[in-house]
């Protein structure tokens, strides 16, 4: 492609000086670049309008007329243009506020143009304001169509001049300039199998396309490939890492897994769950490394799946080891898994930041003799002081919130890496999942254990605060407990503090003590502070907590039955939906209530609504995800997207991503280091693409 590696400023209709431009404000600096910028929508200008036919409901229009009756009105920077449009049934305005002295030079007056688009009234005049305008002569050149391209632009560039009509100029004098055809980047035995156009017919249809049909090709080819080489990439990864590290195999269904599934679970598993334990057993038996992301929404049951887990390692005489985030959530999974194993022979312990140092100390001398079999804690399980005797699996909870190079250091507390197993509560979108997190193997609990109660959500106003209160009330004198959540927005920190301290003033003149006890937590407590009140809490020692989005994941309080959330149009989507996870964890019937303003804008009634029509962690995933972006959706924020899509849309092209992943993984299958001469095309063509982040699955 070395023809097309030539610099833009030599290119007719570009020169130096909108080179200079071009580089700076959109990276553009070869032809190549050039062809790849791509429209980002088109207009159909087939239907030519008449003067008379012209009113301002319309949205852009094309006419042929003649120009003339140039003025300059107004004084110094207020000075604008004016000119007459006129054909043989009317005539209506034409006006410019800047690039002015450009039309003057390039228009002539009574000669015949093409002006295209959108009208608008001023007064009682109809009027075009910075119209494109084309000689007739222009618009029948043969790269021309009636679906016209329309691309993205700068403030810097329009202010000069460089708008559609230009960037489809240049783009059309690539294609004359050049004689070679832009290279193939598939195989022919892809492209004939898909029955996909050439790269350089997708191209040159994606900028000029001849009709419709062949514009569609060329979206659907240049989509397909954009995904085609992330799937290709991702799973090379994944192979490869399963050819490369080998892993713990766990034959053995001991004692330890028997006797709790028949004398410690109470209940049923789900189908979800049994599903998800036995893909697992699937990675135990196969001398490979599991690698596996967990998701499941809240309440799903993904602890005692990954408990399950660890019992297998315990068969099969290796340790296990349970990392969380925060030591309050360290400290509940301590609790929870201590209370499930009750009566029996397992060795259970708790190391977290604030484990004094003799207890510490006692711990690390048993865990190096085998004797503690399951550790749980936080990031202190990572230090280097930490030694396992044979550790086999790790589970990871709410994996997000640890850092690469943490996750990584899990990897060699044993000769060959455990079994990881990393659990979110945030539903990923099946679209983030393929492509962020591509290289692990996915489970899925999509299911909650049978009897539970969906928590009602309720939307309500400002000036029904009372009613709810009494609500409140009502609740709390049947034992219940309360969370009230206020907003925290890191711009404006200290404005949230004071909105929370004046919420607890306000809470505490309807909810006064001894009668009503309240707990309150926020991000500018010390540690050993924020930790009390939540203790506090959690031992029934508080009726309401009041506090901003640090209790949004791990804090379980079964006796919570009401999550009243202020300002709940402040929230995003996901982050509500995890605040509302807080409740609905006992045997009786919960509440979320939604707390706004009527004043709600058009996305904040969309996650208003969404919540309230369903308790469905992967519906609001899909919903969020539309409504911010893939790179903006939760769990993927740390680190945006790996990857850089062009035309492909996460949130719309679903099914051309499923197509390119099961071609990705049958190339993949046949030849997995893409040595065969027919995959050479791929392979250059990987080598090519600009470095991943992230590696998940070696650092999960």
């Amino acid at each position: 492609m070395q023809e097309f590696d030539k610099d833009i400023q030599f290119l007719k209709g570009v020169g130096p000086k909108r080179a200079e431009l071009l580089n700076k404000e959109l990276n553009l600096f070869t032809l190549k670049d050039l062809l790849y910028y791509f429209p980002f929508r088109y207009i159909d200008r087939s239907k030519y309008y008449k003067v008379n036919e012209i009113n301002e409901q319309l949205q852009n229009i094309q006419s042929i007329g003649i120009i003339s009756n140039f003025q300059l009105k107004g004084s110094g920077k207020k000075s604008y243009l004016t000119a007459q449009f006129k054909d043989e049934t009317g005539t209506i305005e034409l006006i410019w506020f800047k690039g002015v002295k450009w039309i003057s030079q390039n228009i002539d007056a009574g000669k015949q143009y093409i002006i295209f688009g959108k009208p608008s009234r001023f007064g009682n005049k109809l009027n075009i304001a910075h119209p494109e305008i084309d000689k007739p002569e222009e618009a029948k050149q043969k790269l021309s169509t009636s679906l016209y391209s329309v691309y993205s632009s700068t403030e810097i560039l329009n202010k000069k001049n460089i708008n559609s009509k230009v960037f489809r100029t240049i783009i059309a004098n690539v294609f004359e300039k050049t004689d070679s055809k832009i290279p193939e980047t598939l195989p022919a035995y892809l492209t004939e199998k898909l029955k996909l156009i050439s790269h350089h017919d997708a191209i040159r249809n994606i900028h000029f396309p001849s009709n419709n049909i062949m514009l569609q090709k060329a979206l659907f080819r240049l989509k397909f490939e954009e995904f085609f080489f992330i799937q290709l990439k991702i799973l090379k990864q994944k192979y490869k890492r399963k050819n490369s590290y080998k892993g713990y195999e766990f034959p053995i269904i001991g004692s330890y897994f028997s006797e709790f599934y028949k004398t410690k679970l109470q209940f049923e598993l789900t189908q979800a769950q049994k599903r998800v334990i036995k893909e697992i057993r699937n990675d135990f038996s196969s001398g490979k490394q599991s690698n596996r992301l967990l998701q499941g929404d809240v309440g799903s049951g993904k602890t005692l799946v990954g408990l399950m887990l660890m019992l297998i390692a315990l068969d099969n005489k290796f340790q296990a080891a349970l990392m969380a985030p925060t030591e309050i959530l360290a400290q509940q999974h301590f609790k929870t898994i201590s209370d499930f194993l009750s009566g029996l022979d397992i060795e259970v312990a708790l190391l977290t930041g604030s484990v004094k140092t003799k207890e510490r100390s006692l711990i690390h001398e048993n865990l190096e003799n085998g004797k503690i079999q399951i550790l749980i804690g936080t990031h202190a399980l990572i230090e280097d002081t930490v030694k396992f005797k044979n550790l086999g699996i790790v589970v990871i909870d709410e994996q997000h919130r640890f850092g690469v190079a943490q996750r990584a250091k899990m990897w060699s507390k044993n000769q060959l890496p455990p079994h990881m197993i990393v659990m979110t509560a945030t539903p990923i979108p099946r679209t983030l999942a393929m492509t962020v997190y591509g290289d692990l193997d996915l489970s899925v609990i999509d299911e909650l254990p049978p009897g539970r109660k969906a928590v009602k959500t309720i939307h309500t106003y400002e000036p029904k605060r009372l009613q709810v209160y009494k609500f409140l009330k009502d609740e709390i004198k049947k034992g219940r407990q309360i969370y009230i959540v206020y907003p925290l927005i890191s711009e404006s920190e200290n404005f949230d503090y004071k909105a929370l301290e004046e919420g607890y003033e306000h809470i505490l003149s309807e909810f006064s003590p001894p009668e009503y006890m309240i707990s309150i937590v926020h991000g500018k407590m010390k540690p050993n502070e924020k930790e009390n009140e939540m203790n506090r809490f959690i031992k029934g020692k508080s009726n309401i907590m009041i506090a901003t989005t640090v209790i949004e994941v791990g804090v379980n309080v079964p006796n919570a039955s009401v999550m009243l959330i202020e300002s709940a149009e402040r929230f995003g989507l996901s982050q509500l939906h995890q605040l509302r996870g807080r409740v609905g964890r006992g045997d009786y019937q919960s509440f979320c209530i939604l707390m706004t303003s009527y004043k709600l804008s058009k996305e904040a009634k969309t996650r208003i609504e969404t919540m309230v029509q369903t308790n469905d962690g992967f519906k609001i995933a899909e919903t969020d995800m539309k409504l911010r972006g893939p790179g903006e959706s939760e769990g993927t924020r740390q680190s945006g997207l790996p990857f850089e899509l062009k035309l492909a849309d996460l949130t719309k092209d679903y099914k051309i991503l499923q197509l390119a992943a099961h071609i990705a993984d049958d190339v993949l299958k046949t030849d997995i280091y893409l040595e065969n001469p027919q995959n050479q095309l791929l392979e250059n063509k990987l080598k090519q693409l600009k470095p991943t982040d992230y590696n998940w699955g070696l650092i999960s």
